[in-house]
């Protein structure tokens, strides 16, 4: 990540199960950005054994959190690569405004900033259908639902062709309303601090995929263009 080369830096705002994970995989492939999911930076900084991933592992097999700090000089290696370069989607990271504050001065760093935030806006009590019924590919990771995304083919995923799918333990009414109080608590704030930044926008998550990645695609091919 250069100063003469900072990539457009997109962050998705909204609750667990609110389609960030979705809507990201789809604006990566109709804008060529690079999806980066904090889980995934963290298994592959691991794997790869670079100082920031060691440090993490570290951490990890102790049973403890990873710090701000380990996560953003991970965030920080990856938005340096060649792939990154026209741009990236943050899916799950920052959560807290003190994590924005941090991510702030790492572009500013690097001459860049947040390109826009854009917050996907939900039902609390819909919510609570929406994430039990979801489901996903056990190969590749593609999304369904019960009610409003199943493959085109039953039993076959339409983005792999794999037929093994599975469904998180957690994901039940209980553990989503625990969740959603979590969202309204740490993260929502975010909400104000990136209208400050003058780079919020909101969009009704609750209708239709397809509905929601048109949106979602406008407000993209406005700031990324």
């Amino acid at each position: 990540m250069s100063a003469t080369t900072a990539p457009a830096v997109l962050i998705l705002l909204g609750p667990p199960g609110a389609g960030k994970g979705t809507q990201a995989r789809m604006l990566e492939e109709k804008f060529g950005l690079v999806q980066l999911s904090t889980g995934d930076l963290l298994r592959a900084a691991v794997a790869a054994g670079t100082p920031a991933g060691l440090a993490a592992k570290t951490v990890m097999d102790a049973g403890g959190l990873v710090s701000d700090e380990i996560v953003l000089a991970i965030l920080k290696d990856r938005m340096g690569e060649p792939d990154t370069a026209r741009g990236v989607i943050l899916d799950g990271f920052p959560r807290t405004a003190g994590q924005a504050e941090a991510l702030d001065r790492l572009l500013a760093e690097a001459g860049g900033r947040v390109t826009a935030a854009i917050s996907l806006e939900v039902d609390d009590a819909a919510m609570v259908g929406r994430v039990s019924g979801r489901y996903t590919c056990a190969d590749c990771g593609e999304g369904y639902h019960d009610e409003f995304k199943q493959p085109a083919t039953a039993g076959t995923c339409d983005k792999c062709g794999g037929t093994a799918f599975k469904r998180r333990a957690d994901d039940n009414a209980e553990t989503v309303r625990a969740r959603l109080e979590a969202y309204h608590a740490q993260t929502a704030p975010l909400i104000a601090h990136y209208q400050a930044m003058g780079v919020l926008d909101a969009i009704d998550a609750m209708g239709p995929i397809e509905a929601i990645a048109e949106g979602l695609g406008t407000i993209v091919g406005r700031v990324s263009a």
